[in-house]
């Protein structure tokens, strides 16, 4: 038996398939999840969800939200989410640059808050492509 995944956002189905092994980025650390796995709700952070199919990782960004774990059966409801098959690595460090530069600008409570949720994705399409390049 392998682990059913389903990534769920509020306007579609990103992800249904199944899987030997997902780690999540939960709010808490990464979370390797295995068949077997005991019965679990965790909250979720911006970051890379990876998902190993036939001995090959598959990463997914994940913009917070939340995964139950239960019977070998992973339902993940988050706020947005950013399927990844090619990402022009130059273009990913720019727009990292530009956020840390945004973020060290920004002067106002809600101007900071979006810059630093802006910053936390750019990080995670980095760490998404070191996945695929690896």
């Amino acid at each position: 038996m392998r682990l059913n995944i389903k990534v769920i956002a509020p306007d579609r189905t990103v992800w249904n398939a199944e899987a030997e092994e997902a780690i999540l980025p939960s709010s808490t650390g990464q979370l390797g999840i295995l068949q077997g796995h005991i019965q679990l709700l965790t909250a979720l952070d911006i970051g890379v969800m990876r998902v190993r199919i036939k001995k090959e990782w598959q990463p997914i960004i994940l913009l917070g939200g939340f995964a139950e774990i239960k019977d070998d059966n992973i339902t993940i409801l988050v706020n947005g989410a950013e399927e990844i098959s090619d990402i022009d690595i130059d273009k990913a460090q720019n727009n990292l640059e530009q956020a840390i530069n945004n973020l060290n600008e920004a002067k106002t409570d809600k101007d900071k808050i979006e810059a630093t949720q802006n910053l936390r994705k750019a990080r995670a399409r980095i760490q998404a492509a070191n996945v695929i390049n690896n």
